[in-house]
């Protein structure tokens, strides 16, 4: 059977025709993705996919969300998109709808790719575990938390808002970064930092400190100057933002009680030359007494090209399966 699967983030709607045999996913279309400040809402998104491949969709998806799956009305923190779970199936003319969160999708992902869609990042060079717990995390537009539970052949996914937890400074200038951000924001929450926005927090701070004029500059400018070099205090922005990325998740995987972790999201495919080279595996272990259990954990990347569509996809095989 055919169903559509759909990434709705909070910059990107991605949707793909996937095709699933024998519970597996069989395969999956070429992805289409749709600015989300382009289409008022998610149900006009749909119909642009459904105009841009130029034939009928089909009556089932799948669909992972930047939100919490709760309540009646489901809001982005990084989109204006309003989704009313009672009344979207209707609303995109399908008979069968499964919602599940982004990252919960990614976790599924996780779950079902093999091992050559994944690429060493720290600790172990060796596969992800058959058992125990995989701490999942990525930073994109926010910061995506989840984990997998692997117990005895079995595959359990937990949907978590792990990026939403407290942000907690080591050092003094990570203290300047809080500081900076409290100004802003009621609270401070990991993923201000550890996102892709967050890396213009870090370099403003930076920049202030060095007696340097703060200028305003797009993300993606930003992310480019630092990756390739360029600007010296965006290249000092991305260290930081690495050293960061390390601390918080490390906390999440003694929090998860983990055993392995895989890392995701948009900024994570981006950052993988760039994070083994970095002092994020050095904060990652750097838990006190754990630190010999912290430093015998593999962190490995999915590379997978499109892990929440294909995660959705595998999303709606269990839950099918469960039913």
């Amino acid at each position: 059977m055919e169903i559509v699967a759909g990434d709705i983030g909070g910059t990107n709607a991605r949707f793909a025709i996937a095709r699933i045999e024998d519970g597996r996913v069989a395969g999956l279309g070429e992805p289409h993705t749709f600015a989300t400040a382009d289409h008022a809402s998610l149900p006009l998104a749909w119909h642009a996919f459904a105009d841009t491949i130029g034939r009928s969709l089909p009556a089932a998806a799948s669909l992972a969300i930047a939100s919490p799956i709760r309540g009646e009305v489901l809001k982005f923190t990084n989109s204006p998109w309003v989704i009313r779970p009672g009344t979207l199936a209707q609303e995109l003319g399908v008979d069968d709808l499964v919602l599940i969160n982004d990252f919960g999708a990614v976790g599924h992902a996780i779950a079902h790719v093999g091992p050559e869609h994944f690429t060493h990042i720290a600790g172990p060079d060796v596969d992800l575990p058959r058992e125990g717990v995989i701490t999942i995390a990525g930073p994109g537009t926010g910061l995506g938390v989840a984990s997998l539970l692997r117990r005895g052949g079995r595959q359990f996914v937990i949907e978590t808002e792990g990026g939403h937890i407290d942000f907690a400074p080591l050092d003094p200038l990570e203290e300047a970064i809080l500081a900076r951000l409290r100004a802003q924001h009621r609270r401070v929450s990991a993923e201000r930092i550890v996102s892709g926005p967050g890396l213009a927090a870090i370099h403003a701070t930076i920049a202030k400190l060095e007696g340097k004029p703060v200028e305003p500059r797009e993300d993606k400018d930003l992310w480019t100057a630092a990756l390739e070099g360029r600007d010296p205090i965006a290249v000092a922005a991305l260290d930081r933002f690495c050293l960061s990325f390390g601390s918080v998740v490390g906390d999440l995987a003694l929090a998860q009680g983990a055993n392995a972790v895989a890392l995701a999201g948009g900024l994570g495919a981006r950052l993988a030359d760039h994070l083994p080279r970095s002092g994020f595996a050095t904060r990652f272990t750097a838990k006190g007494r754990y630190e010999a259990m912290m430093a015998a954990m593999p962190i490995r990347l999915i590379t997978h090209p499109q892990p929440g569509l294909f995660g959705a996809a595998a999303a709606f095989i269990e839950r099918h399966t469960a039913a």
